[in-house]
């Protein structure tokens, strides 16, 4: 029998189906004990997403009596919060828009329904009162403050739009409004930076896309955007040149719109989505170019990878639940695990109940170990350059890093001072009064101190060596373990007050009295870094509860799998080193 042979053209493609690696894309939301429940989340954030997330803290705008108010937890402390958690309670009216500094982990900025944006710095292991006195307090919209967005590669520079028509500029340094921006004629929906920062895209009321020079305040591009007339949303694809838009038809049917940002006459697609009514917000991944549109309402996320060619938007697949979401939260791309190959997590807020989910959207990879191809250079916390050069006229792209350690990136920046304030002043009273202190020597034996302080050889061996790492760990974690049957609150009191605050720190302060010299091997370094680590473990309380206990175990769990794989790594560098030097002797035989 013969068989006709197919074309060439026929052998390698099949009609309709296009190859690519985020085809299989699938969400995975956080079991219960991962989430954060009993979040009065608020209910006057209108179209905003009403939450911020780092790779330390996730913040949360919450419904108050009066005034406006945002709870700030730390990433690991989920589960039940307690209604008394302390809140940043600083604006006279309901918080709309939080956006964490995108160079600094501990600060954060937020606009509310007052009129103002507020600068806040937020400690490393939260909130422990109220926080009521902002670092900056910056006064210059005449209505609401329904965004706030920060430069991507300059240091302190902070966009804010309001219900006045206007964006403002900031310079969140000095507190200084730099430029006023007034551009439009109706409510500003959304506001959107390319990867460089030098353009921004914004959608209105006025149902117009305008694309504008942030510098010179003139609008390069300016076209019409969707037809209906309920909210639009636009954000920039990177460095790509497009822009990405959601908006409803005359027909109040949703759409999604891929427009050229030298030409706004005509998009290069225009596709309808379906008849729901909530309105749809875009979230963009530069590194792997793929897009993520949430609705308000719904309980499903839609995903498209963008392209340079036509039809430049493909639709991949959608995470489905059944609960609607109010809001989101979004985690940059530094915050993200590596080793189960995650490329976006949302943080969602629910609608009907006061729970925040977070929602990892994984590639299926049967290999553990790092994919080049999904994580490149991404964007670092670290400023490509300051706020007076950027208002010069200077332009960077962001400064890039590599994600192959599999570790999360954090900042680790200490309080800023204020304008008026300088180190000397601030710590002026700690110094005058240390010194005006009255010394009082101690004339007792030696021999009658030590009797009174041990009254056993055993005891006399040990308090000679306070300052060890293992007398450390006896202080902290040995009255858990002898008292745990018969006086527990003695127990917790002592484990958790003064005592194991001043043995962290004799810890801490002889661990550090080891210098670390430019030409130690790296087998001391190695040894420096274990030190570090055992300091973390000392810093971490011991887990209480059942689902603790769960989450600790998780945690060594992921730890042990990157030891692994990073002692694989090192296994096979060692080889190809031998090998090479192999190859170097029998060269020079």
């Amino acid at each position: 029998m013969h068989i006709p042979k197919m074309p060439a053209q026929s052998q390698n493609t099949f009609r309709g189906i296009r190859s690519s690696k985020f085809r299989h894309v699938y969400g995975k939301g956080a079991r219960k004990e991962n989430c954060y429940e009993n979040v009065l989340i608020t209910q006057k954030a209108h179209d905003t997403a009403a939450c911020a997330v780092n790779p330390k803290f996730v913040a949360i705008a919450v419904e108050v009596a009066g005034g406006g108010a945002f709870i700030v937890l730390p990433l690991d402390k989920t589960g039940r919060i307690d209604i008394n958690t302390p809140k940043v309670t600083g604006h006279a009216g309901p918080v709309l828009d939080l956006k964490w500094c995108p160079f600094n982990d501990n600060l954060i900025a937020s606009g509310a329904d007052d009129c103002t944006i507020k600068l806040w710095h937020i400690p490393d292991g939260g909130l422990k009162a109220n926080l009521t006195e902002p670092l900056a307090d910056l006064q210059g919209h005449q209505r609401r403050v329904s965004i706030v967005e920060w430069h991507p590669t300059a240091e302190n520079v902070l966009f804010s739009a309001g219900y006045d028509y206007q964006i403002l500029v900031w310079d969140a340094r000095r507190g200084v409004l730099m430029q006023t921006l007034d551009l439009h004629t109706d409510v500003i929906y959304s506001l959107s930076l390319n990867r460089d920062g030098s353009r921004m895209a914004t959608t209105s009321r006025d149902k117009r896309l305008r694309i504008i020079d942030p510098l010179s305040g003139k609008v390069l591009q300016e076209g019409l955007c969707h037809e209906g007339s309920k909210a639009c949303k636009a954000v920039y694809c990177g460095d790509m040149g497009l822009v990405f838009t959601t908006g409803f038809s005359r027909f109040s049917d949703r759409q999604y719109g891929v427009w050229d940002e030298k030409n706004l006459n005509t998009p290069l697609r225009l596709d309808t989505i379906d008849s729901s009514s909530g309105v749809l917000t875009p979230f963009y991944d530069h590194d792997t170019r793929v897009v993520f549109v949430a609705g308000k309402g719904d309980g499903n996320i839609r995903y498209y990878e963008i392209t340079d060619s036509p039809p430049y938007c493909h639709f991949l697949s959608q995470y489905i639940s059944g609960e609607p979401q109010r809001g989101f939260g979004v985690m940059p791309k530094r915050g993200c695990k590596v080793s189960q190959c995650e490329i976006f997590r949302f943080y969602k807020l629910y609608a009907t109940k006061a729970i925040c989910e977070p929602i990892s959207m994984i590639v299926p990879r049967k290999s553990d170990q790092f994919q080049p191809d999904l994580y490149p250079d991404t964007a670092s916390p670290t400023p490509a350059m300051s706020a007076e050069e950027w208002f010069a006229g200077t332009t960077r792209g962001p400064v890039l890093m590599s994600m192959k350690t599999g570790m999360t990136i954090k900042t680790h920046r200490p309080l800023p001072l204020r304008p008026t304030e300088s180190s000397s002043d601030k710590n002026a009273d700690k110094k005058y009064a240390f010194l005006s202190r009255e010394t009082r020597a101690d004339y007792r034996p030696l021999e009658a101190s030590v009797k009174t302080s041990s009254s056993t050889d055993k005891d006399l061996k040990t308090s000679t060596n306070l300052d060890t790492k293992f007398q450390a760990l006896q202080k902290l974690w040995g009255c858990n373990v002898k008292n745990m049957g018969d006086n527990k609150e003695q127990c917790s009191t002592n484990s958790s007050g003064i005592e194991s605050e001043k043995t962290y720190t004799s810890t801490k302060n002889t661990i550090n009295k080891m210098n670390i010299k430019s030409g130690d091997s790296p087998h001391k370094l190695t040894s420096y870094a274990m030190q570090e680590k055992e300091i973390e473990i000392l810093e971490k309380p011991s887990p209480k509860t059942e689902s603790e206990l769960r989450r600790a175990y998780t945690a060594q769990c992921e730890e042990l799998k990157l030891l692994r794989r990073q002692l694989i790594i090192k296994d096979r560098r060692i080889h190809e080193l031998e090998d090479q030097l192999n190859q170097f002797k029998t060269h020079h035989k």
